[in-house]
Formats: structure tokens, sequence, C-alpha cells
């Protein structure tokens, strides 16, 4: 049985870019924390490091196997094992905006992360990921961070997450249908 899917979906914006909006169930910093510091991180999308300053590189160290107690997909076998990823920090004005090129390299795609609190307990999560280099790459990328927000909810609410496989291959099925 596939999974409801339970938020809404990104929305590509132009060719290359996507854009998400999430409220989140926790107060700015907290979430901030997550964003920011590698051990919150790893809980949701990646540990490893995090650079201070503009220019700086952080090491994402994805180890999908530990979200959560589910089994990797055979199609994605190759997330079994530790993946490491070198992200340079463009700007951060905490606890608001966090620009990294998500790679190293010259043809680098970025991720904007903006947060605005939402009362005293929430916070909005837009999240723009731009210069995607295809279609097939802005589809994966709509399911990869769909999915691992909804782990990041999960975590958010004090719950252990659930599901991170199958809402990712649902998610994936939809966005295939939904990017063009």
């Amino acid at each position: 049985m596939t999974p409801a899917i339970k938020h809404s979906l990104g929305q590509q914006t132009e060719p290359g870019t996507l854009r998400m909006e999430r409220n989140l169930p926790a107060p700015i910093d907290r979430v901030w924390a997550y964003l920011t510091d590698p051990a919150r991180r790893a809980a949701w999308l990646a540990g490893g490091t995090m650079a201070r300053q503009p220019g700086e590189v952080s090491e994402m160290r994805f180890e999908h196997t530990k979200l959560t107690d589910e089994e990797a997909p055979e199609r994605f076998a190759g997330y079994r094992k530790p993946h490491l990823q070198k992200s340079k920090l463009m700007r951060i004005e905490a606890p608001t905006l966090l620009v990294i090129n998500w790679d190293e390299g010259p043809n680098a795609s970025e991720v904007t992360f903006e947060l605005a609190p939402q009362g005293e307990d929430a916070t909005r999560l837009v999240l723009t990921h731009r210069r995607l280099r295809d279609r097939k790459a802005t589809v994966s990328v709509a399911s990869g961070w769909h999915a691992h927000i909804d782990v990041l909810d999960q975590v958010l609410q004090g719950h252990k997450p659930e599901g991170f496989w199958a809402g990712l291959e649902a998610v994936e099925a939809v966005y295939e249908t939904h990017i063009r």
C-alpha cells in the first residue's frame, strides 16, 4: 500500500528551480539548530561538519540507513553506505537564512533555507533549490527534499521517523507527473 502524501508538493518555479514551503512544529531557534548543528541535522538529513563563515566548506555525511529502521529498496542500494558531500556556505543570517552550494565544483546547485516564525511554536520553512541540471535531477531533488523534510517534521514532533524509503518512493511517483 502506498503511503499518503501528507504535505503539499514543492513547485518548479522555472526550469532548474524547485521551491518547497512547509510549516514545521517548532520555534525558529529549534528549527535553525536542526539546519546548522551537524548532530541534529544527522537525525533528518546528514551529519558531518558545518561551516561558520561564507566561503568555508562543510562536509555532509549522509547515512540514510540511520534515518529509519526501514531497509533501503534495491534501487537505492547505493544509499545503504555513507555518502560524503562537500558544500560551500554562501550566506548565513541566523536564525532566518542559510544559503549553500549543494556540491563543490563550477556547476554546483544552490539551496536556500528561509525561516520565519509562525507564532511561538511553529516555523515556516521555504526551501529553494536552484541550478538543477535537468528534469530528472529536479524530480530526484524534489522527492528527496520532500522525504527528508517529512523526517524533520517527525523529529521536531518528538517521534521516531518512519517510512523514509516508502515515503520517498510515494512522492517520487507523484513528482514524476508533477514536474515538467
